[in-house]
């Protein structure tokens, strides 16, 4: 209850022992537990202590790591003592969570706050922690904003640990020594976590997510292993943003580096937002009176209509489990549970209504084992965090796809090219029994290829931006297309003779490809996903005579820009590092751009002529004259 009266008498009045506070929980009440690193440790063991003297307590809260174990007091009275409710929208596979499963609550992190506020679940008692007041009587909740000031403004009694090491966090942070019923005096160190392991494959991740994230854009990262990795990718951008729901040390080094100035998030700019801190020591001192940091509450923070206000807006998640057909599930991690605190979906739906905002899904193609693929053919007896219809980019250590706006078959197509190589047989064959794929269908070695990542690149032809990187099987349409886009004579000069229909199972071979013997370069320009498909270039291996044969088409608006040459040049490096003796074209002696490709390689260039075709060729070997030494 409030009170009135200068803050500094108060305070000295409201000053009890911790035992004494703890002594006015009732039984039958419900007391909420500030969350996360925020949790006020002294109070909790008190309580813990005194738990067996009272009976139809119920612990609100999200989930902990339990240093001290309260669920094993709710497991040893069986629930007559403590009961406990947690906040998770994580699917509850892992053994300690499952083993608590009775305990959870799904529910979107935004809304918990309006759950206490509107006395739905009216909080009887309110276990906080907080900096000591200022001046004026205010007191920082730090590093533990986000449901904990609605519980603390909602509930009928709040006990709050007055703690000396809990930084003074600046924004909609703060609670008065007026607005508490009873001040513990308590100092101890804050709840630390410290990095995640580190992943090669989640080190791949990040490079790909990189290549996905604009400068100026702002970031909202969860926590794990794959989005810490994530950072890592990010040290060459500029003037970045951050609205997220935790800051972590790895933010903390971004605004350092100068990587994260926040001067084009179009709200709250110049400001890190966030609810909550999870980190280091050093986080917590940096937190600390910093104006270039504001915390709001849950229902701000994870708001999708605050956080599609920001321009460019990229939220970054990390998923455990997807199918097929893109729905998500997420856990909490074994060595950070609070990664299962999640506004996955808040932030999802956020970023995809803002302007040029992307939702981008982060997993490892496999477990930690190696053996358990995490792309699966359903999701069975676990819980659909994110709905299909939210999905928009799925990023692997073996690539990046958008599912959004995909067909069921175009998703089945993705995912599966993204899935640990290993798996993509059973997944492709799972597919089809389950009619996501077509009957004619056949497995192309291409499923088996791994990603090139290294032949992309991103150039600019007269101010538009083009992708060049290797075709993946998603890209069946769009090369299909392309095909139908080119001039009558371009079709002519690339399959020989006059043709107005192009199969889906000729263009399946020129998008299934494995990288090695058979390889296509294609070049884009628009959003990622969505792109259209302006040149095509490929080689495909003669075994034979270990030479590839190359062909390409480029649709008139783009011709003599610069792509055949590029193409032919990524073709040549990529097919000398294959393995492969060289190159071969077969023509007609009006190609003049074929002739003019071939001799702008650095090797020596042979030419036949049958009365018919002109077939040219080169082989690595043979450097030209003037290269030789």
């Amino acid at each position: 209850m409030a009170s009135t009266g200068y803050w500094a008498d108060n305070y000295l009045e409201k000053r009890q022992s911790i035992t004494q506070a703890v002594k006015l929980i009732r039984p039958g009440q419900r007391v909420f537990i500030a969350s996360a690193c925020g949790e006020p440790q002294a109070l909790v063991r008190a309580l813990s202590e005194r738990a067996r003297t009272l009976s139809g307590i119920e612990v609100v809260r999200l989930l902990s790591f339990e240093t001290t174990p309260l669920t094993m007091i709710a497991d040893k009275t069986r629930d007559q003592s403590i009961n406990i409710r947690s906040f998770y929208l994580g699917s509850a596979r892992s053994k300690a969570i499952a083993r608590n499963l009775r305990f959870i609550t799904p529910i979107n992190l935004s809304q918990v706050p309006r759950l206490f506020k509107s006395r739905r679940l009216p909080i009887h008692v309110a276990l906080i922690q907080a900096s000591p007041p200022d001046d004026f009587g205010w007191m920082s909740l730090g590093v533990s904003v986000d449901i904990t000031q609605a519980a603390a403004y909602s509930a009928d009694m709040v006990i709050v640990q007055v703690n000396p090491r809990m930084p003074r966090v600046l924004g909609r942070s703060f609670i008065h020594v007026n607005d508490v019923d009873v001040i513990v005096e308590y100092e101890e160190g804050l709840l630390t976590i410290g990095e995640p392991p580190e992943m090669e494959s989640a080190n791949a991740i990040g490079r790909l997510i990189a290549r996905l994230i604009d400068d100026g854009s702002t970031l909202q990262i969860s926590l794990g292993t794959t989005s810490q990795a994530t950072y890592a990718g990010l040290s060459d951008k500029n003037d970045l943003g951050i609205h997220t729901q935790f800051v972590t040390d790895r933010i903390m080094h971004l605004v350092s580096q100068g990587v994260v100035t926040n001067r084009y998030k179009g709200l709250n700019e110049g400001k890190v937002v966030a609810s909550s801190a999870i980190g280091s020591s050093e986080l917590y001192d940096f937190l600390d009176d910093n104006p270039g940091i504001e915390f709001y509450p849950s229902d701000y923070v994870n708001d999708p209509g605050i956080i599609s206000q920001h321009r460019r807006m990229v939220s970054l998640n990390v998923a455990m489990a997807m199918d097929l057909t893109g729905q998500v599930a997420a856990d909490a991690l074994p060595y950070n549970h609070f990664s299962g605190v999640t506004g996955m979906l808040d932030f999802i739906r956020g970023a995809a209504a803002s302007e040029e905002g992307k939702a981008i899904l982060m997993l490892t193609s496999t477990d930690v084992s190696g053996k358990k693929s995490r792309i699966v053919p359903k999701l069975v007896d676990t819980a659909v965090v994110v709905p299909r219809g939210d999905v928009q980019y799925v990023v692997t250590e073996y690539g990046a796809v958008n599912l959004f706006g995909k067909s069921l078959q175009e998703r089945a197509m993705a995912m599966i090219s993204i899935a640990h190589p290993d798996f993509r047989d059973e997944l492709f064959h799972q597919a089809k029994e389950m009619g996501l794929l077509s009957v004619e269908r056949t497995l192309h070695d291409s499923l088996h290829g791994i990603y090139p990542v290294k032949l992309e690149e991103v150039m600019d032809i007269h101010g538009e931006e083009v992708t060049i990187r290797p075709a993946k099987p998603v890209d069946e349409r769009r090369i299909q297309e392309h095909y139908y886009n080119l001039d009558k004579e371009d079709v002519v000069s690339r399959f020989f003779h006059e043709k107005n229909s192009f199969m889906r199972e000729e263009v399946e071979g020129v998008s299934q490809i494995d990288y090695i013997k058979d390889l296509t370069l294609v070049a884009l320009v628009g959003e990622f996903g969505f792109g259209k498909v302006i040149a095509v270039g490929e080689y495909l291996l003669d075994e034979s005579k270990n030479m590839a044969e190359v062909a390409f088409s480029v649709i008139k608006a783009y011709q003599g820009k610069g792509l055949g040459k590029l193409f032919i040049h990524k073709l040549a490096v990529a097919a000398r590092e294959n393995g492969i003796a060289g190159l071969m074209a077969f023509t007609s002696p009006q190609n003049k751009g074929m002739i003019r490709l071939f001799k702008t390689l650095p090797y020596k260039i042979d030419s036949f002529y049958d009365g018919e075709m002109l077939t040219l060729s080169c082989r690595f070997d043979t450097l030209k004259e003037e290269l030789q030494v």
